[in-house]
């Protein structure tokens, strides 16, 4: 059975990394059930909302069992929230949903939508040389979820797979188009549930028209 290991939230703080000199990536894991709303987990803060948050970026998930590769090349525990993640996943397939997958969990209604991007932010919490090159080289970046149907989520949630997509467009996938492997873009264009920031990549690059088109 898959299930939440935690759920984890962040306010913002200073920081001597990244260009705002501020963040709320340092998300610690909370007690008990917690809201989660269309913009994400109650309590939880975004410091730089140009990049993070809104509706297609509401919750961000990392799996434990992702969790494995880092521990063992950084020799160190890594506990939930290490990642800034809302969300720590036990039993589920993270690096291989597919976009617009749907996933209950407790009261919610969760839709894949996009991946993350590593930037200085990420790298100056971690704290490790070269980071954002090793985190993208790995290619496990993690999921973000759009919430369908808000509600309650606890650690120790069961996780439902309730829809998957007819096509390969993995959060994987996906990664690789965004980041290391462009050619992979055209494709990503096939799915309707797209985050906003991905969407607006593919308009850039002419692959789907602009709301105006």
């Amino acid at each position: 059975m898959a299930y939440l290991e935690a759920v984890s939230v962040g306010t913002i703080r200073p920081a001597p990394y990244g260009s705002l000199r501020r963040t709320a990536i340092d998300k610690r894991p909370v007690d008990g059930p917690v809201l989660v709303g269309l913009l994400g987990v109650a309590g939880d803060e975004i410091a730089d909302t140009r990049h993070h948050g809104g509706a297609d970026q509401a919750v961000y998930v990392y799996a434990r069992e992702d969790y494995a590769h880092w521990e063992a090349e950084l020799g160190r525990d890594l506990p939930a929230g290490s990642f800034g993640e809302n969300l720590t996943t036990v039993g589920l397939d993270v690096q291989g949903a597919r976009l617009g997958d749907r996933w209950g969990v407790g009261g919610c209604l969760f839709e894949v939508t996009g991946v993350r991007i590593p930037c200085a932010t990420f790298a100056g919490f971690v704290d490790e040389p070269h980071w954002v090159r090793r985190f993208t080289e790995h290619g496990v970046p993690g999921a973000y979820l759009r919430v369908i149907e808000p509600g309650p989520v606890a650690a120790g949630d069961e996780i439902r797979v309730v829809e998957t997509r007819p096509h390969d467009l993995t959060v994987g996938y996906a990664f690789r188009a965004l980041t290391t492997d462009p050619d992979l873009l055209p494709a990503l264009a096939t799915e309707e549930r797209l985050g906003a920031r991905v969407r607006e990549k593919l308009v850039r690059r002419g692959l789907i028209p602009g709301d105006g088109s």
